[in-house]
C-alpha cells in the first residue's frame, strides 16, 4: 500500500496522513461508551445484514466520520512513491513558506 499527500498544506496533511497510517496499523483496543439505544439497534442491524460484527460496524462508521476513507481513497488513486510524495510534500512547504514571506514584506 502507497501513501501519499497530494494537496496544498503538505505540512499538515503529511502529519495526519502518517497519523492514520500508524492509527491504522495499530492493534485493536477494547473500549466502553455509551450510545443511544437507537444508534446500537440500528449498528446491530447493519452488523447482521452486512454479516459483520457490531464493532466493524461502528469502527467503519467512525472511520468515515473522521475522515479515513477520504485518505484512503486518496492514497488509493495516487500513483506517486513514496520519494515522489515525500518530494512533492517538502516542495509545497517551501512554497508555503515563500508565500508567506513575500506576504510580510512591504
Amino acid at each position: 500500500m502507497r501513501y501519499a499527500c497530494v494537496c496544498g498544506s503538505a505540512s499538515a496533511i503529511w502529519t495526519f496522513c502518517c497519523y492514520a497510517v500508524l492509527v491504522a496499523s495499530a492493534p485493536k483496543k477494547k473500549v466502553t461508551f455509551y450510545i443511544s439505544e437507537d444508534v446500537l439497534r440500528a449498528a446491530k442491524v447493519s452488523a447482521a445484514r452486512t454479516d459483520r460484527r457490531d464493532s466493524e460496524v461502528v469502527e467503519t462508521a467512525l472511520r468515515e466520520y473522521l475522515g479515513f476513507d477520504v485518505l484512503e481513497r486518496v492514497w488509493a488513486r495516487s500513483e506517486l512513491s513514496e520519494k515522489e510524495a515525500m518530494d512533492l510534500a517538502v516542495s509545497e512547504v517551501h512554497a508555503s513558506r515563500r508565500r508567506k514571506r513575500a506576504s510580510r514584506r512591504p
